[in-house]
């Protein structure tokens, strides 16, 4: 009997000694956050928050969530107060007593702007930041993103499966319970979408109130946009957004006929590049057309070229407001807004690096601006086709519009390039902005647009329309938006820019490029109460992970990232033979490089929680010299090359290409996000074939135009690279190795063929050259133009070959055969 007394004891004493160590833990807006440490054998844990009039309330379990070596749950909904959140381990059924926080200090969400107005609160939480009463919350995670599964009233048919499903459902407005949309991790395409959207509507319906959120600081939209159209009191708030291809093009776009809508603390990242020259960073990072009552806040635009187009072809002036407040333009580059005849209030932004300009007023707008930190700004405020707009001879920086006013107050600028604020005896008309004395600053009817005649309309003034509100300093605003700007804690994907370079750049930065199109979440699962999925490993690479090369040449650097739940990787075959890795745990990446003295074979391996991933590859090091012409055909091969690198889209939708003996259907797109690149050893011509006759394309960073849609370029031995001038469709490419220069001295001393049933016809040629060859002797045929350079060459068993672009003149083909070689003088007509 005692000794079952001491083994009790023991158990209960065991059981209460449960516990974890808390890594961190923190107060947010309307928010709390806390990670610790796994217990070992722990099944599962229950977490708990005491604060705001709740004692031990019990979250729900798709908050808690694993990242290998941590886990971490997060509480939203909370109202302004202290919190601790209490952790419990649960090991074989049983709860242990578990570790609570210390008190965590919440804060509120600034519910400031035009969403605000007429006493309304968008989305589905209260004023105070709990949710609204008899709100419905779902999950979306990447595993449940298509089989989450909810009944709504008025929808054609339930349960309604899958997100845009559940949305739809939502469409006609008839459903007035609150809804919250949780979104948690890394989330791609849902299988269901609309144009690659998912789109918020709910008729308008000024009862029905959504909220779309991420949570915690890695939640993501990963290659889809977010549209909202038909709605009333949406709210959208911490999500990243990146690497969105979706047919409207933008991160968050707001399209017609909404009202009372608030987005704020997201961060907005590069979308895919779009076929417009000014979309190489992706279309519109959050933009906003034929909607009113709008407040964009607290969001981190990290370096979008086009952050906030407002405004497209309402046609009036009248019942368009909106406020842009404490967001971070993080060295984007324009549209800060850009502003067509929307009565807008820009203020307390942090405006950080922007190498084109910030606030853009056109088709009589009315844009007060004020209170903000402008730092290196180029053009802090421009107003169409007037003061710096047109400065020494411009023609319209950013818009050739009606131009339309801004009204600028207590802003703090330093780096700018140029501004004007107006002038009755200075600047009467070429201004950039009127800077007014006092915030409550009227500005005359007197003072107009240069273009169209446009007037302020004071809507700042007005105590029917102005909301209530209290700016911060310049400077203050600029600390609380780098503080609390973004997703929780700034998100997870950190990136510091290089002032001395990005100020001034409007070109993608290539590091935080491949950041975003390499981006894994650290997730592993989230708990659902029962059981841990497997996950998966990934393992991702840069470049070809086999390659030829000469003897004595460097391999193109090829890297690995690895991502998912997988927490390290590995690496077998290598150092050897002149290459080497480097691991860099923190990026997750395994990086190769080097000159190999011999063929090598190496295979990389991830490890972690769930199916492991590999890669291998074999670098070929060859002492020859190299082949008469590297190939590639994009309608055999698509992108797949040993010798060039490439990337972009392919189509077999942009017509039919006839070269060579060849019938070419499918082509590359020469886009923004188009690139090639390839390392010849010696001399060498290059070919590119395009279904458009006169296409122009980038050669090294030099622009070429085909005659007959064919571009010749001599090459020197080197790096080379092949980009996008205009929009245009590569169907072929070859790059023919220069075997030297053969002397000519004069055209009579060259001779014909020794064998008289070898030749090449007609002769002479202006367009295609035919090879007769009935006893299948030909090897190739080299053809050099009258300086001793390699133009063309035919390989064995081609019956043809297109010389359209080749100038007028006098060439010398070199014939290989079985028994020898023979010479044959062409003239190009």
């Amino acid at each position: 009997m005692k000794k079952h007394l001491l083994f009790l004891t023991l158990f209960l004493f065991a059981v209460q000694s449960w516990s974890q160590q808390i890594n961190e833990a923190s107060g947010w807006l309307e928010s709390v956050f806390v990670k610790w440490q796994p217990v070992s054998n722990a099944q599962t844990y229950n977490v708990y928050y005491t604060g705001g009039g709740i004692t031990d309330r019990k979250i729900d379990n798709q908050l808690i969530r694993s990242y290998g070596s941590y886990f971490r749950a997060d509480i939203p909904g909370l109202k302004a107060g202290t919190y601790t959140v209490k952790i419990k381990p649960v090991i074989s059924g049983v709860e242990g007593n578990g570790t609570t926080t210390g008190s965590l200090t919440v804060k509120a969400h600034d519910r400031s702007g035009f969403a605000f107005a007429n006493s309304r609160v968008p989305g589905a939480y209260n004023a105070d930041g709990t949710p609204k009463s008899n709100a419905v919350i779902i999950y979306i995670t990447q595993q449940t993103k298509n089989t989450v599964s909810l009944d709504v009233t008025g929808a054609t048919s339930n349960p309604c499966v899958g997100l845009q499903t559940i949305l739809d459902g939502y469409k006609k407005g008839k459903d007035l319970r609150p809804l919250i949309i949780r979104m948690v991790g890394q989330i791609t395409d849902p299988s269901y979408m609309l144009n690659g959207d998912i789109v918020i509507e709910n008729n308008k319906n000024a009862s029905s109130y959504i909220t779309l959120e991420g949570i915690g600081d890695d939640a993501v939209a990963d290659g889809w946009g977010i549209r909202v159209k038909n709605a009333s009191n949406i709210e959208i708030r911490n999500i990243g957004t990146m690497n969105c291809d979706s047919g409207e093009g933008d991160n968050i776009g707001l399209q017609q006929d909404n009202d009372y809508v608030w987005v704020h603390n997201c961060d907005f990242f590069y979308g895919n590049a779009g076929s417009d020259a000014d979309q190489i960073k992706g279309d519109g990072a959050l933009d906003c057309k034929k909607s009113t009552y709008i407040t964009f806040s607290y969001n981190h635009f990290w370096d979008s070229g086009k952050s906030n187009l407002l405004g497209l072809s309402e046609g009036t002036t009248t019942g368009l407001y909106i406020t842009y407040h404490h967001n971070w333009y993080d060295h984007s580059d324009s549209r800060h807004p850009r502003v067509r005849y929307y009565s807008a209030h820009v203020y307390n932004n942090y405006y950080d690096g922007n190498s084109k300009y910030g606030v853009g007023s056109t088709l009589g707008s009315s844009v007060f601006v004020e209170a903000n930190y402008f730092r290196n700004c180029k053009y802090p405020m421009l107003t169409s086709m007037q003061g710096t707009d047109v400065y020494n001879g411009a023609t319209g920086t950013f818009s050739s519009e009606d131009g339309g006013t801004i009204k600028a107050f207590n802003n703090t600028m330093s780096g700018q390039t140029r501004f004007v604020g107006y002038n009755a005896s200075s600047y009467p008309v070429e201004f950039d902005a009127y800077v007014a004395s006092t915030r409550n600053e009227t500005i005359s009817s007197s003072i107009t647009s240069k273009k169209g005649a446009k007037t302020y309309n004071n809507f700042d003034t007005n105590s029917s329309i102005m909301y209530s509100y209290t700016p911060d300093s310049p400077e203050t605003a600029r600390t609380n938006v780098m503080q609390y700007a973004g997703r929780v804690s700034g998100g997870d994907l950190k990136w510091t820019f290089n002032n001395a370079v990005d100020d001034t750049a409007d070109a993608v930065n290539t590091g935080l490029k491949a950041a975003l199109t390499n981006y894994q979440t650290n997730l592993v699962y989230v708990q659902d109460g029962t059981t841990q999925p497997a996950g998966s490993q990934t393992l991702t690479s840069t470049n070809n992970n086999s390659q030829t090369v000469v003897n004595g040449t460097a391999i193109n650097t090829i890297v690995f990232t690895w991502g998912g739940t997988a927490t390290d990787a590995s690496v077998t075959g290598l150092p050897a033979s002149g290459l080497n890795f480097v691991k860099n745990t923190s990026a997750k990446t395994i990086t190769i490089t080097g000159t190999p003295t011999a063929n090598v074979s190496y295979s990389v391996t991830t490890s972690g929680t769930g199916t492991a991933s590999t890669a291998s590859g074999t670098i070929t090091v060859t002492t020859s010299t190299p082949s008469s012409a590297e190939i590639h055909n994009f309608t055999a091969s698509g992108k797949t090359s040993s010798f060039y690198n490439i990337t972009g889209n392919l189509s077999t939708t942009k017509g039919t290409v006839n070269y060579n003996g060849l019938t070419l259907t499918q082509c590359l797109k020469i886009e923004s996000s188009t690139s090639i690149t390839f390392t010849t050893t010696q001399a060498s011509t290059l070919t590119l074939v395009f279904v458009e006759s006169a296409a122009t394309i980038k050669v090294d960073n030099v622009d070429r135009t085909a005659s007959g849609g064919i571009v010749t370029v001599s090459l020197a031995a080197g790096s080379h690279t092949i980009t996008k001038k205009d929009t245009s469709n590569l169907f072929y490419m070859s790059t023919s190795y220069n075997s030297g220069t053969l002397r000519i001295a004069k055209t009579e001393e060259v001779s014909e063929p020794a064998d008289a049933k070898i030749f090449l016809y007609p002769n002479p040629v202006s367009g295609t050259l035919y090879v007769s060859d009935p006893n299948q002797k030909i090897e190739k045929v080299l053809i050099y133009n009258i300086s001793g350079l390699l133009v063309k060459t035919i390989q064995k068993g081609t019956e043809s070959l297109h010389i359209n672009e080749l100038p007028t003149g006098t060439y010398l083909a070199k014939i290989f055969t079985a028994g020898g070689t023979a010479n044959q003088t062409l003239l190009k007509n």
